[in-house]
């Protein structure tokens, strides 16, 4: 998911709908982010740095990086930080990406061990323009993450290989503990927060991916103008491919020129979603404001 820092964000009027290029609205008061940079905070930055990686915690400038990276929790962003799509809720850069960097795989698995890490969550820019969509690379990093870290749990954030069957074939037979695709979106408003993905796409996706064993992942944002009636059609939509994990997180716009946010969820709300998620069948759900793809990621393995 991609958001700006908290502070970023400018005032008007709660659950207005400012037009892109405006003023962005006030946060409701819930929204309250300690950034505090500590010891494990800085020795993630500076191995980030020193080993020349990228993570979606800073691209997406993800709200709680603060406080996953204190807890010794990043997620490593491969395959460069340029994506050949646009999403219109997205921080991330779009552009034509640089070569693939074949030493990255090794470096990432270095920057596991360094950090001591018992859970790595690795994702992607896409990158269309590659036959397999850059999923030779994701199964090259989690070989490599293996075999300098044996025992580290691995969790996969991928794209959608625009359908490429073999692509997803490849990167599920390096069995990560985790398979996440996400949603993000609710069905109608596909089409045009999401032009260059197709929602049916995605759901097969997954699909296919726990036919092939994998326990899977989804995660979907809230406040782009759906309703929480589509929001729950999505929620079964995933149940009914048998989708283990969902996340669900309140949008934020990353800059003026992106897709204004509709409404601010209630923290309520999400615990009502929450609730009945679970009746629904998800073994583990993460709902709320700041609730992000890869929040807590490492206790939703069991």
């Amino acid at each position: 998911m991609s958001f700006v820092p908290l502070s970023d964000l400018r005032s008007s009027a709660t659950g207005t709908q400012p037009l892109a290029g405006t003023s962005r609205p006030r946060l409701p008061s819930w929204f309250k982010v300690n950034a505090k940079t500590g010891s494990d905070y800085l020795d993630i930055k500076q191995t980030m740095e020193r080993l020349k990686l990228h993570t979606i915690c800073e691209e997406a400038r993800c709200p709680n990086r603060w406080e996953c990276w204190n807890a010794r929790t990043a997620t490593f962003l491969i395959l460069g930080d340029i994506c050949t799509r646009r999403c219109h809720y997205c921080s991330v850069e779009t552009g034509r990406p640089l070569a693939v960097d074949e030493k990255e795989p090794g470096r990432v698995a270095e920057a596991v061990r360094a950090l001591g890490l018992r859970h790595a969550v690795i994702t992607s820019v896409n990158r269309d323009e590659l036959p397999d969509g850059g999923a030779s690379v994701f199964a090259g990093t989690i070989r490599q993450t293996r075999r300098l870290n044996p025992t580290c749990m691995i969790e996969v954030l991928i794209p959608d290989f625009e359908g490429n069957e073999e692509a997803l074939a490849m990167v599920c037979a390096e069995k990560p503990e985790i398979l996440n695709h996400n949603i993000e979106t609710v069905r109608r408003l596909f089409p045009s927060i999401r032009p260059q993905g197709k929602y049916q796409r995605s759901i097969d996706l997954l699909a296919r991916a726990k036919q092939q064993g994998m326990k899977t992942k989804s995660g979907l944002i809230l406040g782009m103008g759906e309703t929480l009636d589509e929001a729950r059609d999505v929620m079964r939509d995933l149940r009914a491919v048998d989708c283990d994990i969902i996340t669900i997180g309140q949008y934020l716009q990353p800059t003026r020129d992106h897709l204004p946010v509709a409404r601010f969820y209630d923290p309520s709300e999400f615990a009502a979603l929450k609730e009945e998620g679970l009746v629904m069948g998800f073994s583990h759900i993460e709902s709320g404001p700041l609730v992000r793809s890869s929040y807590h990621a490492e206790q939703q393995v069991s």
